[in-house]
């Protein structure tokens, strides 16, 4: 059996984007553009993107963006989404405590509860954070 964490998203994807707390994502990328000064030349990192609300917003914006979660319902409604907006996002299914890519990101961004606080112990929240990145407070 899968932990709680897994199986709280199993059957989230088609209900999640219409949560209240998913209709600031553009106020919310507006915040990210302008921290980074709209430099479109920045790779970034979506940690726990969900249904890939973020990472296609910055993505019909002109950014790279790549987009991990545990969720592979999450990523396939992402995955469907960012097609129907004809944006290119690489949604990745990964585990934000272990994952390891080649190219480095200049942006790391973890929005909502992303995957602060869904483990099981602290221990396994903070080894989320342990990454030479970037981390973005919103």
């Amino acid at each position: 059996m899968n932990p709680w964490y897994q199986e709280l998203f199993t059957n989230y994807a088609n209900a999640y984007d219409k949560e209240s707390f998913t209709q600031g994502t553009v106020a919310e990328v507006d915040f990210i553009e302008a921290e980074i000064q709209s430099d479109r030349s920045k790779m970034i990192l979506d940690i726990g993107c969900g249904t890939g609300r973020h990472s296609i917003e910055l993505a019909k914006r002109g950014y790279q963006v790549v987009g991990i979660d545990l969720s592979e319902s999450q990523l396939q409604k992402a995955r469907e989404k960012a097609q129907r907006e004809g944006v290119q996002v690489k949604f990745l299914q990964a585990d934000a405590r272990h994952f390891n890519f080649e190219t480095p990101f200049d942006l790391v961004i973890m929005l909502c509860e992303g995957a602060f606080p869904l483990m099981e112990t602290d221990e396994m929240n903070f080894s989320i954070g342990t990454r030479k990145t970037r981390l973005l407070p919103i």
